[in-house]
């Protein structure tokens, strides 16, 4: 009883740094959404500009993650989940001391390899850090990083630039990367590699799959909707309540996260389903409505409840499609998981960018609009779809 209770221990203890790892690498690339007015003044480039600090890490990621899962195939897992962090903490500490603009550009450019070669990595290891029946868990718990990076990292990170200044947000993240390279190093057991997939695999599970076809798709419409708004938070609402609006925004996403996660085992299609509804009327009625300190709160707390259990349905859905393609090949979910990260981070690049189009042309409210329009797409894409009923 004592051995398996310090076994239980080792295993937990293994996946919560690879969440730690996870959480520390979303935050990263999301940071610059609370952070883009006074970077932007304080660098002198515009909002719309200084919206490429999340486009070109997202572009980078949704390379990074089959290029990093085919090409280091033969590599450790923890040896390279660990290598990725330190680049990624590396990079924030950089971008803490830029002296231009074009240097903290650079430095973000690394933080998207990490982004992208971490996370669709670290999609597939539940299964080698716990027993078999406490996969599932394992695994909500490791992409609970990513919904806590959104809805909590991203607020955290704005209330320690208003404090400290911008420089002293990418700073605490950097030390953030340094903590959780230790906890991979010291708490994740060797992870020897296990076979290889071919980059012709990965169309070819797109080609064979519907399910994952849909995933993908969804996740382009939803993610590229969401961040086409998100990105341009800050010069939507009130800059004087900005800190304490978004942190009322991670509060209830993580609680949407914990509410989508106890839903997607029974109703995964439906929860789905509610979730990009949701998003869509809350874009739309932030539109309409303005941005008054009451509407905003309300708006903005909901806009949270729905996106929080946006990346754990969204994971789910693609690791029940991905045995679909091959039931013999273990591989499969991997692939799959590649797949997701490079649409999630490509949308999140061309949310950014069509935002800063948007809000340089016309108004921010635009952008709204078309987060809306966007999440309504993927609403109806997921109410016509066959696969995963």
């Amino acid at each position: 009883m004592f051995y398996s209770q310090i076994v239980a221990k080792r295993e937990w203890s293994a996946v919560l740094a690879v969440a730690l790892g996870i959480f520390a690498l979303m935050t990263s690339e999301l940071l610059p959404v609370g952070l883009l007015t006074p970077i932007a003044s304080d660098l002198d480039v515009s909002d719309g500009a200084a919206g490429l600090m999340l486009t070109v890490p997202g572009l980078v990621a949704a390379a990074a993650a089959p290029l990093v899962t085919v090409t280091a195939a033969r590599v450790d897992r923890r040896v390279l989940l660990a290598a990725l962090v330190g680049l990624m903490a590396a990079a924030n500490l950089v971008c803490a001391v830029a002296p231009h603009y074009a240097v903290l550009l650079a430095a973000r450019l690394a933080i998207g390899v990490s982004v992208g070669g971490f996370w669709a990595i670290a999609g597939g290891l539940a299964g080698r850090l716990v027993r078999a029946e406490h996969v599932p868990r394992a695994t909500a718990i490791v992409f609970g990083g990513v919904s806590t990076a959104s809805v909590a990292g991203i607020p955290a990170g704005t209330l320690i630039g208003d404090l400290g200044g911008w420089r002293a947000a990418f700073a605490a993240v950097g030390i953030l990367g340094l903590a959780a390279l230790a906890a991979l190093v010291i708490l994740v057991p060797p992870l020897p590699p296990r076979g290889a997939i071919a980059f012709r695999e990965l169309p070819e599970l797109l080609r064979r799959n519907a399910g994952v076809r849909v995933g993908v798709l969804v996740t382009f419409l939803l993610i590229t909707g969401h961040f086409t708004a998100y990105t341009f938070v800050r010069p939507i609402v009130d800059e004087a309540f900005v800190g304490p609006l978004l942190m009322a925004y991670g509060v209830a996403g993580i609680a949407g996260n914990f509410v989508a996660g106890s839903q997607i085992a029974a109703h995964l299609r439906g929860t789905l389903l509610t979730l990009c509804a949701a998003l869509a009327a809350v874009t739309a009625l932030f539109a309409a409505s303005g941005s008054g300190l009451v509407v905003a709160t309300v708006l903005l707390v909901a806009w949270g409840l729905a996106y929080g259990g946006v990346s754990v349905s969204l994971q789910t859905w693609m690791l029940k499609a991905a045995p679909e393609a091959d039931d013999t090949a273990p591989q499969a979910g991997e692939a799959a998981s590649s797949l997701f990260v490079t649409a999630f981070n490509l949308s999140i690049a061309l949310g950014a960018l069509l935002g800063g189009a948007i809000v340089d042309r016309t108004t921010t409210t635009g952008a709204l609009w078309a987060a809306a329009l966007l999440a309504l797409l993927a609403t109806i894409t997921i109410s016509t779809s066959r696969t995963n009923r």
